[in-house]
């Protein structure tokens, strides 16, 4: 039988599916504000923009913390 994940992994699956959607929504914001304004395709490709950096940012985030986590475990307790 398969083992449930923990609270911890939980968070980081959410956390990893934020950064998704953060990627992927400024590309919806873009496409809305062409299809009303009329300005194909820039919308889009400053939705891409945004949404890359910003993604980006998220994942070195969650990859310091995780690495702050790691040396933590690792260091010995007094």
């Amino acid at each position: 039988m398969a083992q449930l994940p923990n609270a911890k992994q939980l968070g980081r699956y959410m956390e990893l599916a934020q950064v998704g959607l953060e990627m992927v929504a400024p590309i919806g914001l873009g496409w809305l504000v062409d299809y009303l304004v009329g300005t194909s395709p820039w919308g889009i490709v400053v939705g891409a923009l945004l949404g890359l950096a910003g993604g980006m940012i998220h994942l070195v985030a969650i990859a310091n913390r995780k690495e702050d986590d790691q040396a933590g475990e690792q260091a010995p307790k007094p």
